[in-house]
């Protein structure tokens, strides 16, 4: 006996209004998760650009720093207390002169192997700041570029001397005579407050400060004991 044939299924499926919601909901989700990334790469570059900024200014202060505690070094630094046998008066510090002016240090130190009391050439540093970028003078050589102004622009530059006066009276064998007012001899301690401030190049909202603190190791003496 033949059966009759079973009606066919009707297949389940979606509505073009819902195909259109869910392509809409689809677009969305994926608008957002671009835009979540786009900031955290704009966020993630400018972290770099920070961090690429504080270590040339860092960068740059080491550098100084380590010439600037150099200042005033003699080698024959006893001698401004102690006259050599034979030499009537003590000799003065020839490497001394440090000149601080707006955005600009000038300053010296002794490199001879040798010590001839005399300021060579390549014992004269300076440093200074123009238009954006911190520039080294060795002697009357030219000027050259400390700084890369393609990543950086340096916006101050200050140098801020302090001194501190020490008696060195107890180094005296004798007490000075009451009318001798270069008697007697005196430490002086000094320090520089270094600061820097740049901006990143294009990113002008990026800007960061250097401070740093440099003891000079040289401490000038002034004044004597008495012959």
């Amino acid at each position: 006996m033949l059966r009759a044939p079973e009606p066919a299924r009707q297949q389940a499926g979606v509505s073009l209004v819902e195909l259109l919601i869910g392509i809409t909901i689809g677009l969305f989700i994926v608008g957002a998760s671009l835009m979540a990334l786009q900031m955290q790469l704009r966020e993630s570059r400018t972290l770099i650009a920070q961090n690429r900024l504080m270590q040339d200014l860092r960068a740059a202060t080491d550098l100084m720093a380590r010439d600037l505690r150099r200042v005033s070094y003699w080698g024959a630094a006893d001698h401004a207390v102690w006259p050599p046998t034979g030499v009537a008066s003590a000799a003065i510090n020839p490497y001394t002169t440090m000149t601080t002016s707006g955005s600009a240090v000038a300053f010296r130190y002794s490199r001879d192997a040798v010590e001839n009391d005399v300021v060579d050439g390549n014992e004269q540093f300076s440093y200074r700041l123009r238009n954006g970028v911190l520039e080294l003078q060795l002697g009357t050589s030219p000027w050259q570029a400390m700084t890369d102004s393609t990543t950086m622009r340096v916006t101050r530059f200050e140098i801020t001397p302090t001194e501190q006066l020490r008696s060195l009276a107890g180094s005296c064998t004798t007490p000075c005579p009451t009318a001798d007012l270069n008697c007697p001899p005196q430490l002086h301690v000094r320090s520089l407050m270094l600061m820097l401030t740049a901006q990143g190049v294009g990113e002008t909202t990026i800007e960061r400060s250097v401070r740093s603190t440099v003891r000079l190791r040289n401490d000038t003496i002034t004044g004597h004991c008495p012959a």
